[in-house]
This record gives structure tokens, C-alpha cells and sequence, in this order.
């Protein structure tokens, strides 16, 4: 893959083997173009990535467009919302679940605090009499993660995450969500005043027993967007590092 970039990268740049990385590849072979296309044949000519922003993702989202589905990257449909995994996985073939191939499935509380550690949860399971029907991509969103292998049309480090209020927190059955890979765009179709109303009533989260690091993990690790990394040891932080005694 390096040999295929050629001028693309610093061939001049030092490895740990005490040589170049121009070295290091000389003479490497690709022998299959279908598993390292050449540069003038990419398999996407946009890049396999792309951070959305709206309503329902005012810090970010990403989106791999190029494991999506190209009828799904614009996309208007209903809202299916389960809490958190176990919801998800409780629900997601009950037969009274009202889902079809328009709707959008939406997983919360798989962040960075409210999982806590944000697991690779993102590529949500379709309803098994979906797939029985011939259905084999939905619009999935959520504010896990997933692996770099994973598939789908799906919506994943939603920013800020439903457990620090963010408006994945909002969302009903039935809202219309729009995605628009395109315009870069993630929005909750909701009117403003209606969201307000929503959290003027959303209940405080459940106390939950962790231990003294997990404690500490919740307090201070950042959103998505940012890394999900502890504040206090961020460049330039004014959190002072916490002091457990």
C-alpha cells in the first residue's frame, strides 16, 4: 500500500529500523489491483469517511460511506430509539417492534460515559423479519463506535452522547431523521420548542456503583469529537489533574 502511495508520502521519513520508509518499500509488488486499487482507479474518488453535523449531531458524527448504502446516504425516515444495548437487543426482534425499511434505528447510551467506554456497538442488528424480507441495510445511528471491518449505513460517535444531554437523548419513536451524507448533514426534524419541552423533562441518569477509577473515567473523559480523552490531560487544560486520597 505505501509502494502505491509513491509521491504521496515522505519516502525520506526515518523508521525505527534505522533506515527510510522509501527503504523500507523499495521493490514491494502489489499483485492484486482489486485489493490495492491503483490511484487512478480508487474504490471511492471521495474518501471512505465523513463527518456530518446538524441537529441531531451539533459536535459531529461520522459516517463510512463507503461500507453504506448509496440509496441510504440520503435518507428520510422514522425514528425506532432503544436506550441503551440491552434494550436493543431485547427488542430488535420482537414482532410487535413497528419497523420497516424506511425507518432509522437509534441506540443511546453507548457513549463514552453513559456505556461507559463507548464499545463497538454501532453496527446495530437488523430485525431478523427484515432480513427474511430482503432488507440488508437500514440508516443506524448511535454514539458508539464500531471496527474499521464492520459494514452498513451507519451513523456512529454521535457528539455530544444522549448520557450528557445531547439530542440523541431527545429523540422519540417516530421523529423523522434526515441524513444527507453529501451535505454533510444529521438532523432531528423536530420543532425547537418541542426539544426544550422534551428535556425540560428528561429524569436525572440512575446512580450507578463503579469503582473509584470508574468514577473518575466518567468525571473527566471527553466527548467524541474531542477524543474521548481525560480533560486534565489535555494541551493547555484548566482542569486541575484530580486527587484521589
Amino acid at each position: 500500500m505505501l509502494a502505491r502511495l509513491g509521491e504521496l508520502i515522505h519516502g525520506d521519513a526515518a523508521t525505527v529500523t534505522g533506515r527510510t520508509i522509501g527503504e523500507e518499500i523499495a521493490g514491494a509488488e502489489v499483485y492484486d489491483d482489486e485489493v490495492i486499487r491503483p490511484l487512478d482507479r480508487p474504490v471511492s474518488a471521495q474518501g471512505g469517511l465523513a463527518i456530518l453535523h446538524g441537529t441531531l449531531a451539533p459536535d459531529g458524527a461520522v459516517i463510512k460511506t463507503v461500507a453504506a448504502s448509496p440509496s441510504l446516504l440520503r435518507h428520510r425516515g422514522p425514528a425506532v430509539v432503544f436506550d441503551d444495548y440491552p434494550d436493543l437487543a431485547a427488542r430488535i426482534d420482537d414482532p410487535a417492534l413497528a419497523i420497516d425499511e424506511r425507518s432509522v434505528l437509534v441506540l443511546r447510551g453507548a457513549g463514552p460515559v453513559g456505556a461507559p467506554g463507548m464499545p463497538e456497538w454501532g453496527m446495530l442488528p437488523l430485525p431478523k423479519r427484515l432480513l427474511q424480507a430482503g432488507v440488508r441495510d437500514l440508516v443506524r445511528i448511535s454514539d458508539a463506535r464500531m471496527s474499521g471491518t464492520s459494514y452498513g449505513t451507519c451513523v456512529l460517535h454521535v457528539s455530544p452522547e444522549a448520557a450528557v444531554g445531547g439530542p440523541l437523548a431527545l429523540v422519540r419513536d417516530g421523529d423523522p431523521i434526515v441524513l444527507d451524507a453529501e451535505a454533510r448533514r444529521l438532523d432531528l426534524d423536530v420543532e425547537p420548542a418541542e426539544l426544550e419541552r422534551r428535556r425540560s423533562q428528561l429524569a436525572p441518569p440512575a446512580p450507578r456503583l463503579r469503582s473509584a477509577y470508574g468514577e473518575l473515567y466518567v468525571q473527566h473523559v471527553t466527548q467524541a469529537h474531542l477524543g474521548c480523552d481525560f480533560d486534565f490531560v489535555r494541551p493547555g487544560h484548566d482542569v486541575p489533574e484530580p486527587y484521589i486520597d
